[in-house]
């Protein structure tokens, strides 16, 4: 039987959703969201906090919702669906690493499911190019480069809130 969803996981969804939602307006305000993948922040970040449902759930809505409201990530070509599953993906590894494993060092799983993630994308826009008779290799290889400054950002950033909210709920502050 499944657990009754918390209030924390609803709590912690909704507030690095929303994040997720409003962080790439301001960066694309200075035409730096593309660079550094200002979405996939919170949303990586949220996958330490939650459960590894709630994580993937979240992970995979944003970036839709995102592009039904704004137009970014885009739809066509299909941009948004692959960075749902992507961020899905990484978000459900991570969460459930740290179901599985919570005394393991935030780093671990953060670079396994950054590896994995871009496998997928970079997978995603091989197909996708192949299917829009676009070169493929060049694609894919774009992608998978074009991202590194928000891999390095998440590498830095993430570790950092986790051992924060560590930290927070270990003297009794939040719970």
């Amino acid at each position: 039987m499944t657990p009754a969803p918390s209030y924390r996981d609803i709590a912690y969804s909704g507030l690095f959703g929303a994040a997720a939602l409003l962080l790439p307006t301001v960066f694309h305000l200075i035409h730096l969201g593309h660079v550094f993948m200002p979405m996939y922040l919170p949303l990586v970040a949220l996958a330490f906090f939650v459960r590894p449902a709630f994580a993937m759930l979240t992970g995979f809505i944003v970036p839709i919702l995102s592009g039904a409201m704004t137009g970014m990530p885009p739809f066509y070509p299909p941009i948004a669906f692959c960075m749902a599953i992507e961020i899905a993906a990484m978000a459900g590894l991570i969460a459930t690493a740290r179901r599985k494993w919570p005394s393991l060092r935030p780093l671990l799983p953060l670079i396994a499911a950054l590896v994995v993630g871009r496998v997928i994308y970079t997978t995603l826009a091989y197909g996708l190019a192949l299917a829009l008779h676009l070169p493929a290799k060049f694609v894919a290889g774009l992608s998978l480069l074009a991202g590194w400054p928000g891999i390095v950002l998440m590498l830095v950033v993430i570790p950092s809130i986790v051992r924060i909210q560590s930290q927070t709920t270990s003297k009794g502050l939040t719970q």
